[in-house]
């Protein structure tokens, strides 16, 4: 059979869900073609570590064409997919239409603002490289300003409000923190980097709701450890470039980071079929759309249940569904029905807060302090791909402990900004 006449599969994303289905299917007697917006496969969980200018962008994103570069029956467009016709089974891009005989649609989400779409120039989220060095920019920018402006201003120019006391909301509240009282203590002659407050605001009783009760609040008291405030069933009424309203309380602030909500990507909220309040598809067992048993959903695309049960949006569970949805193609490629239903296997709940200090929950095992620390750095190092990028985070982490500094301290100014 030649090239052109094998079975056509079409995978939407580089993420973890499509990267791992793309993997899955190296064996496979089919032509795959492998579309995103960018060239690259992004570590997002680390996405916090670039906007606190721990690491570089380079250490957590990958080339998709070199990660796959050997897997001959994959071809990598660099493409925005724009919509899916799914009578004619075909994806539209801006490149033109791709044709498939199975696709799996793995575009993860965005950024949600809760009906408040105006929020989100003064509080950016955190979901891309770009995403990340914009709030580098912020973060550190608001510090030189602060150097040169009037006493009365610095308060506010010092005070950086996180929104969602989730994993990231968490990581990135420690971080600033402690970009502040260690790696900026000693730079500046006018001001005192150490005085900044920052102000982690969550809507639920408690941060880290994934992680059990006692977690949680050994989180809290991490965090504010580091000099972090922590406010919890605070729910944010309005914001601006100036500051945050909570209920009856103003907080002036220059930089307010958003980590409260997503959404499902614009792809996946316009695909025909049901969907839940967040927009991600609401899918079969097997992760297939309702009626369409050829269109595959996957990751944070995508509501999935196991057992009855949601499975959560994290990187785990879209690796683990990006490959059941291509052991289903496989099957069927292969003559059998490949139906069989998505069963998620939880591997646990991780958040660094800083210093010597996370929090971890693997079933009934809980990790805290150094130990849970160690344990955080060790998991997120394997699962970087590359030898080098494993070495290059490692070394960057080692001395960044050794020396409390973080050298990764660029200002780049964005068009526009």
């Amino acid at each position: 059979m030649s090239q052109a006449e094998k079975p056509r599969v079409v995978i939407v994303g580089g993420g973890f869900g499509g990267l791992e289905a793309a993997r899955a299917l190296a064996k496979a007697d089919c032509q795959i073609t492998l579309i995103d917006q960018r060239n690259y496969h992004l570590f997002q969980p680390l996405l916090y570590q670039v906007a606190t200018a721990a690491l570089s962008p380079s250490e957590i994103a990958w080339p998709l064409r070199h990660v796959l570069t050997r897997q001959a029956n994959v071809r990598v467009v660099m493409t925005r997919a724009t919509g899916v016709d799914l009578d004619a089974r075909s994806v539209i891009t801006e490149a033109g239409t791709f044709a498939y005989d199975h696709l799996i649609i793995a575009t993860g989400a965005t950024h949600s603002y809760f009906g408040k779409p105006q929020w989100e120039s003064a509080a950016p989220g955190l979901k891309s490289l770009e995403d990340a060095t914009e709030l580098r920019r912020r973060v550190l920018s608001a510090f030189e300003r602060a150097e040169t402006a009037a006493p009365e201003q610095r308060a506010a120019l010092l005070t950086f409000v996180v929104v969602g006391g989730g994993a990231t909301g968490v990581e990135m509240a420690g971080a600033v923190a402690e970009l502040a009282r260690d790696a900026l203590s000693r730079d500046f002659r006018q001001i005192d980097p150490s005085q900044a407050r920052v102000l982690l605001v969550e809507g639920g009783p408690r941060v880290l709701p994934a992680l059990s009760p006692d977690l949680s609040a050994y989180a809290e008291d991490a965090l504010e450890g580091l000099g972090v405030e922590v406010r919890t069933s605070a729910m944010v009424t309005d914001l601006d470039t100036h500051g945050v309203d909570l209920g009856d309380t103003r907080v002036d602030a220059a930089t307010i980071i958003w980590a409260a909500g997503v959404a499902a990507s614009p792809l996946a909220a316009g695909l025909e079929g049901e969907h839940d309040r967040a927009g991600r598809v609401k899918v079969a067992p097997d992760l297939s759309v309702p009626g369409h048993p050829e269109v595959f959903v996957v990751g944070d695309a995508a509501a999935m249940a196991s057992n009855g049960k949601p499975v959560p949006g994290i990187a785990p569970a879209a690796k683990q569904a990006g490959k059941h949805a291509a052991r289903q193609i496989a099957e069927r490629l292969a003559g059998r029905p490949g139906k069989a239903p998505f069963r998620y296997a939880h591997a646990g709940d991780l958040a660094t807060i800083g210093r010597h200090a996370a929090a971890v929950q693997i079933g009934q095992v809980k990790l805290t302090g150094f130990v849970g620390w160690v344990f955080w750095g060790v998991a997120h190092v394997y699962f970087l791909i590359g030898l080098r990028n494993r070495i290059a985070v490692a070394f960057d982490w080692a001395w960044s402990w050794l020396t409390r500094q973080r050298n990764i301290r660029l200002i780049v100014q964005h068009r526009g900004s």
